[in-house]
């Protein structure tokens, strides 16, 4: 396991390959922590780094960890207190947008278990994947939750999670009948959570969970734009829904 916590620079790519081509590209920061230790920063930067439990999960658990494990347990998984990494958008200034979060779990030995995937739409609505991993950290799951208004809710993911390390490398393949209609990756370089490190990416960054969310929905806008159809929304019962 990578010792935390840590802050990736990283780009995060969208390539759309049909029924029209489209890519989007944007820079970010994230962090990688341990859910049970967040980071403890100093009073002046707290606004620019909050890990809230009510982010995460079904929202209702005192602590992140506790929502993971909860989610775990409603799959048949104990981690029997075995460590987590948790890659992650934090709030800044009160806001946060977090299309995905993984968390590398493991034993109490270290060994890896699982890897859980959480999706956040732009509608204020999560999901969360159970993931095994192969030994490339490859893994596949049906596709079960609303994200894109021009895609349906079908198909698979296919997705190359290794836990992170200098490099964070990150891929997510939507595969539909007939190919692969989109592509999404993060690439970065792993830095020292420090405060100097963390005001740097903040000012060169400034506000980065609501440009993430305001990037994606201007590049909706394109697309609607360019007559691109939206797929009718599903109804979604819970904030949180597990498979």
């Amino acid at each position: 396991m990578t010792a935390g916590p840590a802050l990736y620079r990283c780009a995060i790519s969208h390539v759309r390959t049909a029924p029209v081509r489209h890519a989007l590209r944007h820079r970010t920061y994230m962090w990688l922590v341990d859910p049970d230790r967040p980071p403890e920063l100093p009073r002046a930067l707290r606004s620019l780094a909050r890990f809230d439990a009510r982010d995460h999960f079904d929202g209702d658990r005192q602590t992140i960890r506790a929502g993971l494990d909860a989610f775990l347990a409603a799959h048949g998984v104990d981690l029997q207190g075995g460590p987590v990494l948790m890659l992650t958008h934090a709030r800044v200034f009160g806001y946060v947008f977090n299309p995905l979060t993984l968390y590398w779990c493991h034993g109490p030995d270290g060994a890896p278990r699982c890897v859980v995937a959480e999706v956040h739409n732009t509608y204020g609505e999560r999901h969360s994947y159970l993931l095994r991993p192969d030994a490339s950290g490859q893994a596949t799951v049906a596709k079960e939750f609303y994200v894109s208004p021009f895609f349906p809710v079908d198909g698979r993911y296919r997705m190359r999670l290794p836990e992170p390390a200098e490099r964070l490398d990150l891929t997510v393949h939507l595969e539909r009948d007939g190919g692969r209609p989109f592509t999404a990756t993060v690439r970065g370089a792993r830095r020292a959570a420090s405060p100097g490190t963390l005001l740097r990416l903040a000012l060169r960054h400034p506000w980065s969970t609501l440009a993430v969310s305001a990037a994606i929905r201007l590049h909706g806008v394109r697309l609607f734009l360019r007559r691109l159809p939206v797929q009718p929304r599903p109804v979604h019962q819970n904030p949180e829904k597990v498979s």
